[in-house]
């Protein structure tokens, strides 16, 4: 099977990002949100994207140009899916939202169409009868697309292995680096060992052992980096990170997860909004 088209669901952080990453490596690309306002602030957000990429010398003004001639938005979810090879599904973290997501795209999509979800802590296995096949199913998450090019491939134990397969040659196409589970995990590899670091800093705030920005200087320094976890938790987003770490059963992460909480609360999102740990 050969993907050309592409169906985005949700044009969020990362579902802008991938669609835009899609449309760069030639495959005609469709993203579907609910609300109208999130493609304004996902074309706002592809157009900074474009403007570095062509500072950093990576693409062309008529790459990029091109690259617009193939990505569209719309509100009609039929639309959306009706020539779809392959969709990827990155709406919010929640699980129910997902399970109505995935039975109505079973209903709507082509048969030859291969389903995939950017969850970032589910598991597919969660998911997958939802969709009313679940062979053709399979965990596809991406990290950053342009600066952390790591695509985690994770079936459920009923993932035809040839969908396995045809995304590992799509996730290379969209010049990532395609790692392979063979088991399912919660969070994957990256993000599980990321949960547990970011967890680790969440405790020490939330028992007052240090502030946000010493926390982040002892990180930074040590390792020399340019973030440390409250400044990456304000890049994936703190509604993301709520809807994670409020799931998990130990009081750390409860207490960390009403802490989110009341930014989420405050819309304090993190550098999506302006504000997060820090002010953007």
């Amino acid at each position: 099977m050969e993907i050309k088209q592409v169906c985005i669901l949700g044009a969020g952080t990362l579902g802008s990002r991938i669609a835009f990453q899609a449309a760069l490596s030639g495959y005609w690309v469709k993203v579907y949100d609910i609300k109208e306002e999130s493609f304004t602030i996902s074309q706002k957000m592809i157009s900074k994207i474009a403007k570095g990429l062509i500072a950093s010398e990576l693409y062309t003004q008529l790459a990029i140009d091109e690259a617009f001639t193939r990505l569209s938005y719309t509100l009609n979810d039929e639309e959306a899916v009706a020539e779809a090879d392959i969709i990827s599904e990155s709406v919010t973290e929640d699980l129910a939202l997902k399970q109505q997501v995935w039975t109505r795209m079973g209903q709507i999509a082509p048969e030859k169409t291969i389903f995939t979800t950017n969850t970032s802590y589910l598991l597919p296995s969660s998911l997958a009868s939802f969709t009313g096949r679940p062979s053709r199913f399979c965990a596809f998450h991406f990290h950053d697309v342009f600066y952390s090019k790591i695509v985690d491939i994770m079936p459920h134990p009923g993932t035809d292995a040839k969908v396995i397969k045809i995304l590992q040659d799509f996730g290379q196409k969209l010049k990532q680096v395609p790692v392979v589970l063979k088991k399912e995990n919660h969070g994957y590899i990256f993000n599980a060992m990321l949960l547990s670091f970011l967890g680790a800093a969440g405790k020490l705030l939330v028992n007052e052992v240090a502030t946000i920005e010493d926390i982040d200087k002892s990180w930074m320094v040590n390792f020399h980096v340019p973030m440390g976890p409250f400044a990456i938790l304000d890049s994936i987003g703190l509604d993301t990170a709520w809807h994670v770490t409020h799931q998990l059963p130990d009081a750390n992460s409860k207490a960390f997860a009403a802490l989110l909480k009341t930014y989420v609360d405050a819309g304090k999102l993190g550098e999506k909004s302006g504000e997060g740990f820090y002010r953007y």
